[in-house]
C-alpha cells in the first residue's frame, strides 16, 4: 500500500513501513482510545487533551486513508458518526498492548500528576497479563474502575476484555484508575493497595490467587 501523506522514511523496511502510519506524535494514542471502544469525534478530543481538533482530524484522515480505522453511522442517530478499528486496526492490540507494559516502567512520581481515566487503569490491566499463567479453569473477573465497570473472562485457556458490569463475577476488585495503574508500574504494591483501602477484593482466595498470578502481582 502506498504511504499517504509526507511522512516516508524511504526504507524498504515492515518497521519504517509501520512507523509511516502509525509514527507520528498522537497517532498511538489514538489507536489507544479506538482499542478501548468505538468513539466520537468530540469524545476523543474530551479524552485526548493536548491534541487539538485539527490535529486529530488530520490523524483520524491518516489513519483513514491507510485502512486502520473507519466512519460508522451511531445507531438510533441519523447523523452522527463514530470511529472503530478495521480489521487491520486491530491488529495493533499486540504491540500496543505490549508497549503499554514495557512504558509502565518509565512511570514514577514526576508523571504522577498527569490525566489518569479508567479505561486506561483497564488497558493496564490488560497489558500485565501472563500468557503463561493464564488459568487453565473458566472463571469471570470484574474490574471496578473509579465509576466505570470493566470484565476479564477466562475461557478454554484464552483471556478476552469488556466493558460492562459480569453477570456472575467470581471475583470483584475495585478501585481508582490512579492506583491501578501505580499498581501495574510496580510504583505500590498489591498488598499495600489493600492495606490502605486503595483496593478492595470480593471473592474466594483461590480465584484472587489465580488472578494475581495472571497479572504477575505475585
Amino acid at each position: 500500500m502506498a504511504v499517504v501523506g509526507k511522512r516516508d522514511y524511504g526504507q524498504f523496511c515492515g518497521l519504517a513501513a509501520g512507523m509511516n502510519v502509525i509514527g507520528e506524535r498522537w497517532t498511538l494514542l489514538v489507536i489507544r482510545e479506538l482499542l478501548i471502544g468505538p468513539s466520537r469525534f468530540n469524545e476523543m478530543i474530551d479524552n485526548l487533551p493536548g491534541i487539538g481538533p485539527n490535529l486529530l482530524a488530520e490523524r483520524l484522515k491518516t489513519l483513514t486513508e491507510h485502512g486502520v480505522i473507519e466512519q460508522v453511522p451511531v445507531p438510533g442517530d441519523g447523523r452522527g458518526k463514530f470511529y472503530q478499528l478495521t480489521e487491520l486496526g486491530r491488529e495493533l492490540s499486540g504491540p500496543v498492548l505490549s508497549l503499554t507494559k514495557w512504558g509502565l516502567s518509565f512511570l514514577d512520581e514526576s508523571a504522577s500528576t498527569g490525566v489518569v481515566r479508567p479505561e486506561w487503569g483497564f488497558l493496564a490491566v490488560q497489558a500485565m497479563v501472563v500468557e503463561s499463567e493464564i488459568p487453565d479453569i473458566d472463571e469471570v473477573y470484574e474490574f471496578r474502575v473509579g465509576d466505570q465497570a470493566f470484565t476479564v473472562a477466562v475461557k478454554a485457556g484464552e483471556v478476552a476484555f469488556s466493558r460492562g458490569q459480569a453477570e456472575q463475577p467470581d471475583l470483584v476488585i475495585t478501585s481508582d484508575p490512579d492506583t491501578f495503574v501505580r499498581i501495574g508500574a510496580r510504583l505500590i504494591t498489591p498488598f499495600a493497595a489493600i492495606a490502605t483501602g486503595r483496593v478492595s477484593i470480593e471473592g474466594q482466595p483461590e480465584a484472587i490467587q489465580r488472578c494475581t498470578r495472571m497479572l504477575g502481582l505475585v
